[in-house]
């Protein structure tokens, strides 16, 4: 009982709404902080104050200075995804959507700073790989509307018995120690990233240096790889919760689709927003079919087929 009451005074101090609207109101400064000293350097690398051994687009064009603010909105993002893991399973997957949609668009502003213009658009690989940046932003932002519509669609009336009530609470505060313990490994994840990614911006160059080659999938692609051990987890959990076939198929299908999204990571131009769009869809679907069975269960069009229910006759 003490180590429950210790857990939830931990979650309350680390997911709360303060501590949510504390560390956006931080994360904003240091957003406006950050573009400002990245303008700078962009301003001592044109002067020739300052020197690296490897030059970078992202310090010779003000425009990609965009990209430093958004790199900080984006792990305040990664945090709002694990605070609403608790609350709803349809919200924290749309998250995870919404930020990778924030990843393409700061992949734009890198994109945009090193964007050639000439008459061989479709044959140079930066300007193809935002043309396809630029597609993939708009369908993704559609998914993510087509998304929200579907998540937000109730059509059966919540089991109130006691039992039902009780497992409820035992899935979300497992939930809710799950997103405990993802909060510290998210800052540090965060913080090793950020230090090896800038202690190899003043190394010389070699095959094992981190570069800015890599920078779009700095951090995000060592989170996602535990965000899949989270799901499952949480799937399993689910199980204890509930065992109707439809929502057990949706739980799974996220899984799915978040691992598709982190393979995305491994892989570059068109490859890789194929997968993105394909893990977007392949989410959206699970959850409108799974929308239909609650209809349809609703209505009493299908029966509900659980492991409690004996088979007809």
């Amino acid at each position: 009982m003490q180590q429950q009451s210790f857990l939830e005074n931990l979650y309350q101090k680390l997911l709360s709404k303060e501590t949510k609207e504390k560390l956006e109101y931080a994360i904003l400064w240091i957003a406006l902080a950050s573009f400002i000293i990245h303008l700078l350097l962009i301003g001592l690398v044109h002067f020739d104050f300052v020197t690296f051994i490897e030059p970078s687009k992202l310090l010779k064009n003000p425009i990609a200075a965009i990209y430093t603010p958004f790199s900080f909105i984006l792990v305040y993002e990664v945090y709002l995804l694990i605070y609403y893991l608790p609350k709803s399973t349809s919200t924290y997957i749309s998250k995870q959507y919404e930020i990778i949609a924030l990843i393409i668009i700061r992949r734009l502003f890198k994109d945009l700073s090193d964007l050639s213009l000439s008459a061989n658009w479709f044959t140079i690989k930066n300007d193809l790989q935002f043309t396809y940046d630029l597609v993939a932003s708009v369908v993704l932002f559609f998914l993510i509307y087509l998304f929200h519509i579907q998540r937000t669609k109730v059509y059966r009336s919540v089991n109130e018995s006691k039992s039902h009530t009780q497992s409820i609470l035992k899935f979300i505060n497992a939930k809710k120690y799950i997103a405990t313990a993802l909060v510290p490994i998210l800052f540090v994840i965060a913080i090793y990233s950020f230090l090896d990614w800038s202690l190899s911006v003043f190394q010389v160059v070699d095959a094992n240096t981190t570069s800015f080659k890599n920078i779009n999938n700095i951090f995000f692609e060592q989170f996602f790889n535990i965000l899949i051990m989270a799901d499952v987890i949480l799937l399993l959990f689910s199980f204890f919760h509930t065992d109707e076939f439809h929502k057990v198929m949706r739980n799974s299908g996220f899984i799915i689709s978040t691992i598709l999204l982190r393979i995305s990571f491994s892989v570059t131009g068109i490859t890789n927003v194929v997968l993105i769009i394909s893990a977007f869809a392949f989410g959206l679907l699970m959850l409108v079919i799974h929308n239909k069975f609650e209809k349809q269960l609703a209505s009493g069009t299908i029966k509900e087929s659980t492991a409690q229910q004996p088979e007809p006759s």
